[in-house]
């Protein structure tokens, strides 16, 4: 599978990337091990978890099923926001990261973190505080780069400016909620992104799975989150469906599928270093990489990409 370098400096990780966020929460460790081995078997080498999915399960399972293969993986994780009922005090922002480490190394069974996310930034702590905290990491070998996850375009100029001098360490990659029916990012985040030079990782390719091709109006597979979860539920809108028509239609007419489509356009996207798909299948992990690899669009093909409404 190709691989890309996450921003300047950053790992090295393939182009499809593994979701571990359904691990502990939607399947166990039995199951967990069984994608994270047809997600090696397959070629990819990225695995994205956080301290805060399954409880923490989603580490844990991911560490075991990793075992002797864990020189094969790429393991980005992130820690826990400060809890917000917790007055902030200097210092308590550092020992939350420093102390999340700790726990992450231990439930993933490693003595480092190749990826190592900001989950959400801090509304109060200042972003020097986290880029201390995460310095020391890296120079005790704990963590080997660093990176943000839902920050504003202002906040990551603000991180990129304090880090600026060297002696902090810099993000390389932010992840974003990015994907053909969700571009707010695209006048948002994006633009200081590139302007860092720093890696796009974008999660939720598929939109919960509307972009699979799998659903149509009115009719969802029993125990979808489009049944179980009311905040998905608000996704499969008439108006996205009749944009999913039209995608697929433009897919379809080249050859391709909509899930073909969602894949290869991400990867088309300047700056984008991989696409971190969940799976609770191996099945359906054979299906996002050869999805992922199936379509590289021309420049002619994103420009005629149908409209949003």
């Amino acid at each position: 599978m190709e691989t890309r370098q996450v921003g300047l400096g950053g790992p090295r990780v393939s182009v499809v990337g593994l979701g571990c966020n359904n691990f502990g929460s939607r399947i166990d460790e039995q199951q967990a091990a069984r994608v994270v081995h047809a997600a090696l078997d397959e070629g990819i080498t990225h695995f994205d978890t956080a301290e805060s999915y399954g409880g923490g399960e989603s580490e844990a399972f991911l560490g075991k099923a990793l075992g002797a293969r864990r020189d094969e993986a790429v393991i980005a994780t992130k820690f826990a926001p400060r809890p917000s009922e917790e007055p902030y005090r200097p210092g308590v922002l550092r020992q939350r990261i420093l102390d999340g480490c700790d726990a992450s190394l231990k439930r993933l069974g490693t003595d480092h973190i190749d990826l190592y996310y900001q989950h959400r930034p801090d509304p109060e702590a200042p972003v020097e505080e986290a880029l201390t905290a995460l310095g020391e990491l890296m120079s005790a070998g704990k963590v080997l780069h660093v990176a943000c996850s839902n920050f504003s375009a202002q906040q990551i100029d603000e991180a990129a400016r304090v880090s600026a001098g060297g002696l902090l360490p810099a993000f390389v990659a932010s992840q974003i909620h990015w994907n053909l029916l969700c571009r707010e990012e695209e006048q948002e985040s994006i633009p200081a992104i590139r302007s860092h030079r720093m890696g796009i990782v974008p999660y939720f390719p598929l939109e919960s799975g509307l972009l699979t091709g799998k659903y149509r109006p009115g009719a969802y597979p029993e125990g979808s989150r489009l049944v179980t979860t009311p905040r998905f539920g608000i996704l499969a809108s008439d108006e996205n469906f009749a944009y999913i028509e039209r995608l697929t239609r433009f897919a379809e007419a080249r050859g391709h599928s909509l899930l073909d489509l969602a894949f290869g356009w991400l990867m088309a996207q300047d700056g984008v270093a991989s696409v971190i798909a969940g799976a609770t299948a191996p099945e359906q992990i054979a299906q996002n990489v050869r999805a992922g690899q199936a379509w590289q669009l021309s420049p002619a093909e994103l420009r005629d990409l149908p409209a949003k409404g």
